[in-house]
């Protein structure tokens, strides 16, 4: 029976965060091996158009931008493995990486899954992703400068993004199904002051519409009686939230309420000693790449400070 391979450090997830972190490890000298799962690049696989990322003076795709942070990394020492983690053993270190075709063992671990959007599920939803469906205000709403959006959901997130695009939209539809808000009565109360949103009371999204150029519109249907109705719009945003992708360490680590790992304040410390949080599975706020990206530096650091205190 062959020997399973030990690493320093195991980062898993093939994001802007787990890249970077790469990275930092690399050039650490700790000869990182990212497990990148069976869709590298996470959410910004569905990005057209990024023009946020410092260092970019024109726009590129997020494709673009994942392919040269991989390239970055490689060139710099990380080992690759195209293979998806099913479940981290961590009652004791090193760690026990389990994945589909195999596993390793990892004196620390650093998880970078990120977070997927919640969606809708219809057709027409995939169709136009990318061209008038984001999960991100902050992300797009440059592009949508003087013309008209929706925002799909209740809650505190809606309200948020709503109010973001208001700064550059002439008009944004919060579409609710039902006729109050589930978000704090103060969130509420700014989205529904706000006089560039008007509330969609029940309505749900049956279908988008669009053209060869993108979206034109949404179909929406009235629970009370099936009724529809359509709304002319450019671009929808769904904020009906976000699942972290943590199902592979089956509560073995301290999560918040909304199921996102907790970290030491100002660090990527979780409760559990070598295992480190960095990008969206930690951060239900700011969810941006560049953030992202910041707190997969910060984890290959600490976890290269907690080896080397391990081996004082």
């Amino acid at each position: 029976m062959s020997e399973i391979k030990t690493v320093n450090v195991a980062i898993v997830g093939a994001g802007p965060a787990g890249y970077t972190a790469a990275i930092y490890a690399a050039r650490a000298s700790l000869s990182p091996v990212l497990i990148e799962g069976f869709s590298p690049g996470g959410q910004l696989m569905l990005t057209t158009d990024i023009e946020n990322f410092p260092g970019f003076a024109e726009p590129l795709s997020g494709q673009e931008l994942m392919a040269q942070m991989r390239t970055q990394a490689e060139r710099v020492g990380a080992e690759m493995i195209g293979d998806m983690v099913t479940h981290i053993d961590l009652s004791q270190r090193p760690f026990r990486v389990r994945m589909t075709q195999g596993e390793i063992l990892a004196k620390t671990v650093i998880v970078a899954t990120g977070a997927t959007a919640r969606w809708l599920g219809l057709e027409s939803e995939q169709q136009f992703m990318g061209r008038g469906v984001s999960a991100c205000a902050t992300c797009d709403a440059f592009f949508y400068r003087g013309k008209t959006v929706a925002v799909v959901g209740g809650g505190d997130t809606a309200c948020e993004e709503a109010i973001y695009l208001t700064h550059h939209a002439e008009k944004v539809y919060l579409v609710h199904r039902r006729d109050e808000l589930r978000a704090s009565s103060i969130m509420a109360k700014r989205a529904l002051s706000n006089p560039k949103i008007e509330p969609r009371w029940f309505a749900t999204v049956d279908e988008i519409l669009g053209d060869k150029d993108g979206v034109t519109g949404v179909r929406l249907r009235d629970p009370r009686d099936n009724s529809t109705s359509e709304l002319a719009i450019d671009g929808i945003f769904m904020a009906i939230g976000h699942t972290p992708v943590t199902d592979f360490l089956a509560d073995q680590v301290a999560v918040n309420e909304q199921g996102y790992i907790r970290t030491d304040p100002d660090s990527t410390r979780t409760n559990v000693p070598g295992l480190f949080a960095a990008g969206d599975v930690q951060d239900n706020v700011f969810r941006q790449a560049i953030t992202a990206a910041g707190t997969g530096c910060m984890a290959a650091l600490e976890a290269a400070r907690f080896l080397e205190e391990e081996n004082d």
